[in-house]
């Protein structure tokens, strides 16, 4: 019996198919939303692996993996994000149907990171703000764009999983001190990767730059709002290249406008791509980018070789590297053996 893959045709790095087409026993189906939801919906019938795309605002709502979908899909045995993030797959319904959720956490730690120190640098330097009044011809003198250097400043991490510790290496070596503070880590692992452990309202009035780095879960959504912002120092910096929701943007544009904060740095929106009349759009203090801190050349390939090797072995009933429900192990293996025998 083939096991079969399936996935929709969203841009994904070619190792992804070459590897899955390598497989004598896997069968790669790639849907295309053009074919009607019906054809498609057969394809994902027969599916034990469900590759979707990461990006929850690229994924039509009924293609989410959702109690209502699962209900429709008897023998799927995992869903596969093709990002460090899961948002469009409901976690919760996949573990009560015994559906093993996996991600490629950690494909994009580097660039994510690098981005991280970039929109630090923009807003600081006033990178971009000074690329705008060029491109404008609004010229005034140069020490109207006079930015302040890094170097010194503490920099406060809010999650310090694979991107979070590397934003701590490369903070350390721009001469910053790094404050971190995560729920799911002891103090002592917390020094190890290279921050002072902090609570999350330390790490908020202590910092002159406070970035965010955990994931969108029923716990971080709108974490950070009014009263949050408010325990931020006054002229203080906002980053986030983590997830958009975790963070109020009409807070945000508040405490940027009555200048309590001195700028930001935007990869991930509430809404992507964000509305031309956002607010945020229109502050010159804020550095904007369009959810591309993880998209680049390096950590797309790394995400679907990732995800084409972690697939290859879980469908051989070997134990997956990344998984998100790992309580539902057990019962993944009693399905793999009824569909396909002894692993």
């Amino acid at each position: 019996m083939k096991k079969k893959v399936v996935r929709f045709d969203f841009w994904l790095n070619p190792a992804f198919d070459t590897h899955m087409r390598s497989l004598s026993d896997v069968d790669l189906t790639v849907c295309s939303h053009a074919d009607g939801d019906a054809r498609n919906l057969d394809a994902l019938r027969d599916a034990h692996v469900y590759h979707i795309c990461a990006a929850r605002d690229e994924v039509p709502p009924q293609w989410w993996v959702t109690e209502a979908l699962l209900a429709q899909l008897p023998d799927l045995l995992c869903a596969s994000s093709s990002g460090a993030g899961y948002d469009p797959i409901d976690v919760e319904a996949c573990t009560r149907r015994g559906v093993l959720v996996v991600n490629q956490s950690g494909c994009n730690a580097d660039s994510v990171a690098e981005h991280a120190l970039g929109l630090m640098l923009s807003v600081k330097h006033r990178i971009a703000e000074s690329d705008r009044v060029m491109r404008a011809a609004a010229y005034t003198t140069r020490e109207d764009l006079m930015g302040n250097e890094i170097r010194g400043l503490t920099v406060g991490l809010i999650g310090l999983g694979n991107i979070g510790r590397r934003v701590a290496l490369l903070a350390k070596a721009f001469g910053m001190r790094v404050l971190a503070s995560d729920p799911y880590l002891p103090e002592d692992e917390i020094v190890r990767r290279g921050a002072i452990s902090a609570t999350l309202d330390e790490v908020l009035s202590q910092s002159d730059i406070v970035s965010v780095h955990c994931p969108r879960t029923p716990e971080t959504l709108n974490m950070l709002a009014a009263d949050q912002f408010r325990k931020m120092k006054r002229g203080a910096v906002f980053i986030s290249t983590a997830r958009g929701g975790i963070h109020d943007e009409t807070a945000l544009v508040e405490v940027l406008r009555d200048g309590h904060l001195s700028g930001a740095g935007l990869d991930v929106w509430t809404v992507e791509p964000p509305a031309r009349d956002n607010p945020l759009l229109t502050l010159p203090n804020v550095t904007a980018t369009y959810h591309t801190a993880g998209v680049t050349h390096e950590a797309r390939r790394n995400a679907a070789t990732m995800a084409a090797e972690q697939i290859e072995a879980m469908l051989r009933g070997e134990r997956a590297a990344r998984i998100v429900n790992p309580e539902v192990w057990p019962m993944f293996l009693e399905r793999h053996r009824q569909l396909f025998g002894k692993a």
